[in-house]
């Protein structure tokens, strides 16, 4: 059996970094500047941690940027793997960041609040390396856009899953006591989760353990 790869979130030093690759972390990310939401570590630190992040775990910058100029700067400040846009592109193309950053991927987000977001993700699908599904709100006059905590419709998110033509990543308020239903129901490529493994918004290992185990078991 395949399971799905896991992507730990708000890493926010070194430290944290190692220990969540210990438990088996697949993937990091690493927050820049948003709007709102935990977990925001300036670019120096995402860099260094980017720096000391072994391959093949993937080092995620999550930016709010929304022009693709703008984008492609914020990464070429911090190097990491992927890139992973949380906000809408307004400006540019994904074409135009895939020709400036050769050889990183891109990693589109998408809020999953109703039909539209579906037909949205299998448009964007065509166009980036990855999806992942969170359960914010971009239009809202302070934007949410990550680490709420908060479940969306797994029921949309499966049939994003089963249409679209990219991996697809699976975030919002999973935790070990949810997370073997959230697989059975969505099927996705990936899990992604910032406070369902903290407490204090430190990294808890008891909570990473009780996660990796109920993934794996």
């Amino acid at each position: 059996m395949n399971h799905p790869r896991i992507k730990i979130c708000c890493i926010s030093s070194v430290s944290e970094a190692h220990e969540a690759i210990r438990y088996g972390a697949s993937a990091l990310g690493l927050v820049g500047h948003m709007p709102s939401g935990p977990g925001v570590i300036g670019d120096e630190l995402i860099r260094t941690i980017a720096q000391q992040v072994p391959p093949p775990v993937g080092t995620f910058l999550l930016t709010s940027e929304t022009a693709a100029d703008r984008i492609v700067a914020h990464h070429q400040k911090v190097f990491t793997t992927t890139v992973q846009i949380v906000d809408t592109l307004q400006e540019g193309s994904y074409q135009e960041i895939k020709k400036a950053l050769p050889g990183t991927s891109i990693v589109q987000v998408i809020h999953v609040i109703d039909e539209r977001s579906v037909e949205e993700a299998i448009a964007l699908s065509e166009q980036v390396d990855a999806l992942l599904l969170d359960s914010d709100n971009p239009n809202l006059a302070v934007k949410l856009l990550g680490g709420t905590g908060r479940i969306h419709n797994w029921q949309l998110s499966r049939q994003i899953v089963a249409q679209s033509k990219v991996p697809v990543f699976l975030a919002g308020g999973l935790n070990p006591e949810n997370v073997k239903q959230a697989i059975d129901t969505v099927q996705p490529f990936g899990l992604d989760l910032c406070s369902g493994v903290r407490t204090g918004k430190k990294l808890d290992p008891a909570k990473l353990e009780a996660f990796f185990n109920a993934v794996m078991g």
